[in-house]
């Protein structure tokens, strides 16, 4: 009997559930049409491109499968030309009744010319929002006539051809204790409390700070080498690959070698400059550049090495960095569309080779080597 009373009182609540709760309703329909309530369609057609660039990536085997962006992280939200109006520097962003309110961060330019072709809303995990305006491209840089080489490297960051060094500001190593001290305040925290919840925004602030000051600097080294030159040369690096390495992974990542060529492959083909990539696998660092002599090893200890063949002594990067050049040289002669010597993609072969810089590989023939010496 008790069981029975208790069966009828189940059944009389689940009777009088809201019409919401009903099978013929579907809740997805019910939270597809919330969204398209509440969201603008481009901003949520902007999103399916990005998942169709994400599985496009996947399918050529440049990615891991597709997964949703945690709430914790990096959110941003993409508007096209028609989903939002800016005149006078007013900014109205679609089903939002009242014009988004920002500050300006670049008084060199006047806000109210601006015509953005696309916005860009995002808000960073540690709670601060940012509003990007995408414009059009502006017009190519005038030509200088000149063409460098560049070895990225860990302890500077850069070295090129004509001799200048760019030293690895090392934004990680310098946070490092203070990041692994509010990580461990954090552990200490119970999970779901607002103790917890301080700690997580005050990791994820020290992460931003060190984010933007290795962005700052990217982006001030790869705009000074667009503006100087109108060609730049520089390695397909496996970065990928070396990270696997647990000794120099951090050091490697702090590095952002793969965020700078990002930079200088969009810089590039804004100002109408080139850039060309080598293949990964040519012995820029055993190959004397004044001869063209190849050692047969090289030891990554030695910063100097002699010639034996001609005598010249050299300095590791910079003499890189020049056979990087004439490498470049010799590919754009070759083959004046695209230059690249390496396949990042791996599509032409099913087997990955390592990344290891000491290859026993010898030098291509026709790679011309720059006479003169250093």
């Amino acid at each position: 009997m008790p069981r029975a009373a208790g069966q009828e009182k189940t059944a009389a609540r689940t009777a009088r559930l809201p019409r919401f709760f009903d099978q013929t309703c579907d809740p997805v329909r019910v939270r597809t049409a919330y969204r398209c309530r509440v969201y603008p369609d481009q901003a949520q057609q902007q999103a399916l491109r990005h998942q169709h660039a994400a599985f496009t990536a996947f399918f050529a085997r440049r990615a891991r499968y597709p997964r949703f962006r945690s709430r914790r992280s990096r959110q941003a939200a993409h508007y096209t030309r028609s989903a939002f109006t800016m005149r006078g520097g007013e900014l109205r962003l679609a089903k939002m009744s009242a014009a988004l309110r920002y500050v300006w961060s670049w008084p060199d330019a006047d806000v109210g010319t601006l015509d953005p072709a696309m916005v860009i809303v995002a808000r960073e995990p540690d709670g601060r929002w940012h509003v990007t305006f995408d414009t059009d491209a502006p017009d190519p840089l005038q030509e200088t006539g000149r063409a460098v080489g560049v070895d990225l490297g860990v302890t500077d960051f850069a070295v090129t051809s004509d001799g200048e060094r760019l030293v690895n500001p090392r934004h990680l190593e310098r946070k490092a204790r203070k990041l692994a001290r509010y990580q461990r305040r954090m552990a200490r925290c119970r999970k779901g409390s607002a103790n917890r919840r301080k700690a997580v925004v005050k990791v994820a602030r020290a992460h931003r700070k060190v984010g933007d000051a290795r962005r700052d600097f990217l982006h001030r080294a790869s705009t000074r080498l667009v503006r100087e030159h109108d060609m730049i040369v520089i390695e397909d690096l496996n970065v990928c690959g070396m990270v696997r390495n647990r000794h120099l992974a951090r050091a490697i990542s702090d590095c952002g070698w793969g965020e700078f060529r990002r930079q200088l492959e969009y810089k590039c083909e804004r100002y109408g400059r080139r850039l060309v990539v080598i293949d990964r696998w040519y012995p820029s660092s055993k190959t004397c550049s004044a001869c063209g002599h190849l050692l047969a090893d090289l030891s990554l200890s030695a910063r100097h090495w002699r010639c034996p063949s001609c005598g010249t002594r050299h300095d590791r990067d910079i003499n890189a960095a020049k056979n990087i050049l004439a490498a470049g040289l010799a590919a754009t002669r070759g083959a004046p569309g695209d230059a690249c010597g390496a396949d990042v993609r791996h599509s032409g072969s099913s087997r990955v080779r390592s990344a290891v810089k000491q290859e026993p590989q010898p030098a291509r023939a026709g790679i011309p080597v720059l006479q003169g010496g250093e």
